[in-house]
């Protein structure tokens, strides 16, 4: 089994900046990719940002220039540095792994969820 374990979520006020963490341990033989999605009530969830093994980056277009992710290999950890947060941020935000765990089996896992609030 993969667990994902997240911090950084809290409540902060419209232009200012927070960091997700997510770090990931377990069975663990080789990590696909890292990424970070959200979701807002009534709403689906929806993909902010992922990185993969090659350090390939992808963002959603509501994100990109404010949202930076970042990974340190060694660690199997990821990070997400949101600046510029706007209303529309407010999410709970879920950390996502894709991970092989042995040579021919590979899972999705998911964080329990880091609520994130901007507001005045």
């Amino acid at each position: 089994q993969v667990q994902l374990v997240e911090s950084g979520g809290g409540l902060v006020q419209p232009g200012e900046s927070l960091t997700l963490s997510c770090a990931a341990s377990g069975s663990i033989f080789r990590l696909v990719s890292m990424g970070w999605y959200r979701q807002s009530p009534g709403k689906e969830r929806e993909s902010v940002a992922s990185i993969n093994a090659g350090g390939g980056l992808d963002y959603a277009d509501s994100v990109k220039g404010r949202f930076t992710i970042s990974r340190v290999n060694a660690l199997n950890t990821v990070y997400l540095q949101m600046n510029s947060l706007k209303p529309d941020d407010t999410a709970v935000y879920y950390c996502n792994a894709r991970v092989y765990t042995d040579f021919k089996s590979w899972g999705e896992y998911w964080g329990q969820g880091t609520q994130v609030t901007v507001s005045s």
